[in-house]
């Protein structure tokens, strides 16, 4: 029995029309990890919204696979200057 928290990649893929090996690619690069249960693949609950993220990057903005991952390198990069940040104003 597969848990409610994982969504097959499989119906990932139609539901965005894309091709499976994108899904793969990005596991690749790390940015995204994958579920393997019986044969077949799923996509975390909590990878999804970073998935589509992703796809609307590729597909509608034509950003390769390693711009990609500058973008969210520079993102989380920004996303610890400004906790950074709020730690030093409270001080």
């Amino acid at each position: 029995m597969v848990p409610e928290e994982l969504i097959p990649a499989r119906d990932f893929c139609q539901y965005h029309n894309i091709e499976y090996s994108f899904i793969d690619s990005i596991q690749n690069s790390g940015l995204i990890l994958l579920e393997r249960i019986d044969q077949e693949v799923y996509i975390r609950a909590e990878d999804m919204a970073k998935l589509e993220k992703y796809v609307r990057l590729h597909y509608d903005l034509d950003i390769n696979f390693e711009g990609i991952e500058t973008i969210e390198y520079l993102l989380h990069k920004m996303e610890e200057l400004q906790m950074e940040l709020m730690r030093l104003k409270s001080d």
